[in-house]
C-alpha cells in the first residue's frame, strides 16, 4: 500500500487507512489500534501523499523524506519521536541537510519520525509513488 490512501486527521493520534467513502464523509481505519471511525467531510484531513517538508530550494513530498530515513534505517524503525528536540533535530538534519529550519519546527520533526515508524509498524514501506499515477502517465 502507498500513502496514496493514508490519512492524517486534525485532532486525531496517529494516521489512519482511508477504507470507505460514505455519503457524509468516509470510513477510516486507525494504524494504532486497528479501530474504525466514521470521519466528516468537515474534519481537516490530509492525504501523506499530499504533504511536502520546506527545503532551502523546494517543497520535498513526504514519501520523499520517508524514503531517505528508510534508507538511512535499513528499511526499519527509527529514532523515538519522544527523543529530545535537539536529537530529532539532529536526526533530521542528517537525513535532510537542507530543510528550512526557520518554516519546518520540531514538532513537524517529531510528527514526521512518529508517522515513519508508526508506517513502518504496519509493514507499510512503499514509500514510491503511486502506480496507478506512473501506468496513465505511460500511455
Amino acid at each position: 500500500m502507498s500513502l496514496e490512501k493514508i490519512l492524517s486527521i486534525s485532532g486525531k493520534p496517529g494516521l489512519y487507512k482511508l477504507e470507505n467513502q460514505t455519503r457524509s464523509g468516509f470510513l477510516a481505519t486507525s494504524l494504532i489500534d486497528g479501530k474504525r471511525i466514521s470521519v466528516s467531510v468537515r474534519q481537516n484531513v490530509s492525504l501523506l501523499s499530499e504533504i511536502a517538508i520546506y527545503t532551502l530550494t523546494e517543497e520535498l513530498p513526504l514519501r520523499e523524506v520517508f524514503s531517505k530515513i528508510s534508507e538511512k534505517e535499513n528499511g526499519g524503525e527509527t529514532i523515538s519521536h519522544k527523543s529530545t528536540k535537539d536529537q530529532l533535530e539532529e536526526f533530521f538534519f542528517e537525513i535532510l541537510p537542507d530543510y528550512d529550519e526557520d518554516r519546518v519546527y520540531p514538532s513537524d520533526i517529531k510528527k514526521v519520525v512518529q508517522w515513519y515508524n508508526l508506517l513502518t509498524k504496519n509493514g507499510i514501506t512503499d514509500f514510491s509513488e503511486s502506480t496507478s499515477k506512473e501506468n496513465s502517465e505511460e500511455e
